[in-house]
Protein backbone atom coordinates (compact mmCIF):
# COMPACT_ATOMS: atom_id res chain seq x y z
CA UNK A 1 0.00 0.00 0.00
CA UNK A 2 1.36 3.24 -0.84
CA UNK A 3 2.10 5.48 1.41
CA UNK A 4 4.12 8.82 2.00
CA UNK A 5 7.20 7.14 4.19
CA UNK A 6 7.60 4.71 0.91
CA UNK A 7 7.69 7.61 -1.38
CA UNK A 8 10.03 9.73 0.55
CA UNK A 9 12.16 7.46 1.31
CA UNK A 10 11.72 5.89 -2.81
CA UNK A 11 12.70 9.93 -3.52
CA UNK A 12 15.63 10.38 -1.23
CA UNK A 13 17.44 7.07 -2.15
CA UNK A 14 17.07 7.54 -6.04
CA UNK A 15 18.53 10.93 -5.24
CA UNK A 16 21.48 9.02 -3.34
CA UNK A 17 21.59 6.20 -5.92
CA UNK A 18 22.03 9.37 -9.06
CA UNK A 19 24.90 11.06 -6.76
CA UNK A 20 26.91 8.26 -5.68
CA UNK A 21 26.76 6.99 -9.51
CA UNK A 22 27.90 10.82 -10.24
CA UNK A 23 30.77 10.12 -7.38
CA UNK A 24 31.69 7.02 -8.48
CA UNK A 25 32.42 7.70 -12.03
CA UNK A 26 35.32 9.89 -11.32
CA UNK A 27 36.80 6.37 -10.43
CA UNK A 28 36.27 4.55 -13.46
CA UNK A 29 39.15 4.12 -15.93
CA UNK A 30 39.44 7.05 -18.79
CA UNK A 31 37.21 6.49 -21.56
CA UNK A 32 34.52 3.95 -19.93
CA UNK A 33 31.41 4.59 -21.26
CA UNK A 34 28.70 4.81 -18.55
CA UNK A 35 25.39 5.46 -20.76
CA UNK A 36 22.38 5.24 -18.24
CA UNK A 37 24.50 4.33 -15.21
CA UNK A 38 23.34 7.12 -13.21
CA UNK A 39 19.63 6.84 -14.25
CA UNK A 40 19.40 3.35 -13.98
CA UNK A 41 21.39 3.68 -10.11
CA UNK A 42 18.48 6.22 -9.28
CA UNK A 43 15.93 3.48 -10.47
CA UNK A 44 17.37 1.30 -8.32
CA UNK A 45 17.72 3.41 -5.39
CA UNK A 46 13.87 4.05 -5.95
CA UNK A 47 12.70 0.36 -5.53
CA UNK A 48 15.31 -0.46 -2.87
CA UNK A 49 13.84 2.79 -0.87
CA UNK A 50 10.06 1.86 -1.56
CA UNK A 51 10.22 -1.87 -0.85
CA UNK A 52 13.09 -1.94 2.21
CA UNK A 53 13.25 1.85 3.59
CA UNK A 54 9.49 2.74 3.42
CA UNK A 55 8.61 -0.37 5.72
CA UNK A 56 11.25 0.47 8.08
CA UNK A 57 9.52 3.56 9.57
CA UNK A 58 8.00 4.83 12.71
CA UNK A 59 10.85 2.95 14.62
CA UNK A 60 12.47 6.48 16.41
CA UNK A 61 15.21 8.07 14.98
CA UNK A 62 18.24 6.23 15.71
CA UNK A 63 16.66 2.46 14.22
CA UNK A 64 15.78 5.36 11.30
CA UNK A 65 19.56 6.00 10.46
CA UNK A 66 20.43 2.32 10.95
CA UNK A 67 17.61 1.57 8.58
CA UNK A 68 18.72 4.61 6.17
CA UNK A 69 22.77 2.75 6.15
CA UNK A 70 21.32 -0.40 5.48
CA UNK A 71 19.05 0.43 2.88
CA UNK A 72 21.85 2.56 1.58
CA UNK A 73 24.38 -0.63 1.21
CA UNK A 74 21.41 -2.80 -0.36
CA UNK A 75 21.41 -0.13 -3.14
CA UNK A 76 25.33 -0.49 -3.48
CA UNK A 77 24.85 -4.27 -3.61
CA UNK A 78 22.05 -4.58 -6.34
CA UNK A 79 23.81 -1.65 -8.01
CA UNK A 80 27.14 -4.05 -7.88
CA UNK A 81 24.76 -7.37 -9.29
CA UNK A 82 23.06 -5.60 -12.02
CA UNK A 83 25.97 -3.92 -13.68
CA UNK A 84 28.43 -6.75 -12.79
CA UNK A 85 25.31 -9.26 -14.72
CA UNK A 86 25.28 -6.51 -17.09
CA UNK A 87 28.90 -6.27 -18.13
CA UNK A 88 29.34 -10.20 -17.94
CA UNK A 89 26.35 -10.24 -20.55
CA UNK A 90 28.31 -7.78 -22.65
CA UNK A 91 31.57 -9.70 -22.54
CA UNK A 92 29.92 -12.98 -23.11
CA UNK A 93 28.78 -11.75 -26.65
CA UNK A 94 32.18 -10.88 -27.54
CA UNK A 95 33.28 -14.67 -26.96
CA UNK A 96 35.48 -13.85 -23.64
CA UNK A 97 34.13 -16.76 -21.28
CA UNK A 98 35.08 -20.18 -22.33
CA UNK A 99 31.66 -21.72 -20.93
CA UNK A 100 28.43 -20.64 -18.86
CA UNK A 101 30.39 -21.62 -15.52
CA UNK A 102 33.23 -18.88 -16.36
CA UNK A 103 30.49 -16.46 -17.08
CA UNK A 104 29.13 -17.33 -13.87
CA UNK A 105 32.27 -16.77 -11.79
CA UNK A 106 33.27 -13.54 -13.91
CA UNK A 107 29.96 -11.64 -12.55
CA UNK A 108 31.49 -12.29 -8.91
CA UNK A 109 34.89 -11.46 -10.14
CA UNK A 110 33.44 -8.11 -11.93
CA UNK A 111 31.54 -7.49 -8.74
CA UNK A 112 34.76 -7.68 -6.56
CA UNK A 113 36.73 -5.43 -8.78
CA UNK A 114 34.18 -2.98 -8.88
CA UNK A 115 33.37 -3.26 -4.91
CA UNK A 116 37.34 -2.68 -4.40
CA UNK A 117 36.57 0.48 -6.68
CA UNK A 118 33.99 1.83 -4.20
CA UNK A 119 36.46 1.64 -0.76
CA UNK A 120 37.92 5.27 -1.18
CA UNK A 121 36.38 8.19 1.24
CA UNK A 122 34.07 10.00 -0.43
CA UNK A 123 32.43 7.15 -1.65
CA UNK A 124 31.81 6.22 1.93
CA UNK A 125 30.61 9.51 3.18
CA UNK A 126 27.70 9.62 0.19
CA UNK A 127 26.50 6.25 0.73
CA UNK A 128 26.86 6.00 4.43
CA UNK A 129 26.07 9.78 5.51
CA UNK A 130 23.59 9.71 2.70
CA UNK A 131 21.78 6.88 3.69
CA UNK A 132 21.71 8.09 7.25
CA UNK A 133 20.44 11.14 5.99
CA UNK A 134 18.02 9.32 3.96
CA UNK A 135 17.09 7.63 6.39
CA UNK A 136 15.92 10.82 8.85
CA UNK A 137 14.40 12.21 6.57
CA UNK A 138 11.83 9.28 5.67
CA UNK A 139 11.15 8.40 9.18
CA UNK A 140 10.52 12.43 9.85
CA UNK A 141 7.93 12.03 6.93
CA UNK A 142 6.48 8.73 8.46
CA UNK A 143 5.80 10.67 12.20
CA UNK A 144 4.72 13.88 9.84
CA UNK A 145 2.51 12.24 7.57
CA UNK A 146 1.04 8.76 8.70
Amino acid sequence: MPTASKLVAAVCFAVLGFVAALTFRKYLPEGTPVGFFREITAAIGFAVGWFLMGKLTRQGYREAINSGVMTALVLVFWVLVTFSIYYMLKKSSRMMYDGPSEAVLGVFQLMYDYGRMLIVPDMAVVVLGGGALAGLITEWAGKRWS
